[in-house]
């Protein structure tokens, strides 16, 4: 339980530190530029100098409660189904064995994958949250998170928040795998 909270908490503290990042990777995919013209955006850190010049400082933060919503569920089930999901796979061990590579990198993508798809609601919303930013103030459809997730389903249902779950399961899988599997391996 402790790895599981100390990874929750580490995750959620390195999302406070990259999300302005994240909210300029996600301003740079969502513009669009009409033949002829100049992109509003044009690298990470100009989109971050803009973004804090037209909206103000904060405005890199957008999104940062659901961020840390998926932070916490994420990384507390990819790292706290990881050892029950690899001792699943591989059965019981004779004492001083160890599981293959193998069976930690499947343990790795499963974990990974669970991880995600119970915490994708919270990505979908941290996108919008992000993405409304490059809307005047009186335009922005979503108060905050919680009107965010509620909107979504009013208008889409309980799986308009599990839209893109299939590449982000795919994505999260193979990152957390690497990462667990790898410490498992040589810790």
């Amino acid at each position: 339980m402790r790895n599981v909270l100390m990874a929750s908490a580490a995750a959620m503290a390195a999302e406070v530190m990259t999300i302005p990042l994240d909210t300029a990777k996600v301003r740079l995919q969502i513009q669009t530029v009409a033949a002829g013209q100049e992109p509003k955006y044009k690298g990470i850190f100009q989109t971050m100098g803009k973004v804090t010049a037209e909206e103000g400082p904060f405005a890199l933060w957008s999104g940062l409660m659901p961020g840390l919503q998926r932070q916490f569920i994420n990384a507390g089930l990819r790292v706290g189904l990881y050892v029950p999901i690899r001792d699943l796979i591989c059965g019981p061990l004779a004492p001083g064995q160890n599981p293959s590579l193998l069976q930690k990198v499947i343990a790795g993508l499963c974990s990974g994958a669970l991880g995600i798809a119970v915490a994708n609601p919270t990505d979908v919303v941290k996108i919008r949250m992000q993405a409304q930013g490059r809307l005047p103030v009186e335009e922005r459809p979503y108060k905050g998170s919680m009107d965010c997730y509620s909107k979504i389903i009013s208008e889409k249902g309980i799986p308009g928040l599990w839209v893109g779950v299939f590449p982000n399961m795919a994505r999260n899988a193979v990152i957390n795998s690497a990462e667990l599997a790898s410490y498992d391996q040589f810790k």
